[in-house]
């Protein structure tokens, strides 16, 4: 099994930059894709980024395109995800995410239901 805890969220003004951190341990090495996703309340959960944990190819949600970038560091086995001209619209609960089980293609890098390990996740609250 895989555990992920996240670290770094918190309250930015808009405009601003917040970087998350996720640390996973235990079976690293099941690990194929590892992601964010958001949740903001009364709103259905939201794919933020994902990145294929051996190569490094990532994806994005259209809203965040351009501003935040996912990253990683394979040593280390941590996940990042600089976020950058944050909006009003971002303040969510950012969870931290893993596919342990399968490698994912297209359009299931975006469905929640495809992860099966999930941290705790982080508050980030952009105010306006």
């Amino acid at each position: 099994q895989v555990q992920l805890v996240e670290s770094g969220g918190g309250l930015v003004q808009a405009g601003g930059s917040l970087s998350l951190s996720c640390a996973a341990s235990g079976h690293t090495s099941s690990l194929y894709v590892m992601g964010w996703f958001r949740q903001a309340p009364g709103k259905e959960r939201e794919f933020v980024a994902g990145i294929a944990w051996s190569y490094a190819g990532a994806f994005y949600g259209n809203s965040v395109k351009g501003r935040f970038t996912i990253s990683r560091n394979f040593t280390r086995n941590t996940l990042f995800l600089q976020m950058n001209s944050l909006k009003s619209e971002d303040t969510a609960l950012y969870y931290c995410v893993a596919s342990t089980l399968k490698r994912l293609y297209g359009g299931s890098w975006y469905r929640a239901a495809e992860y099966d390990t999930w941290g705790q996740g982080t508050q980030v609250t952009v105010s306006s």
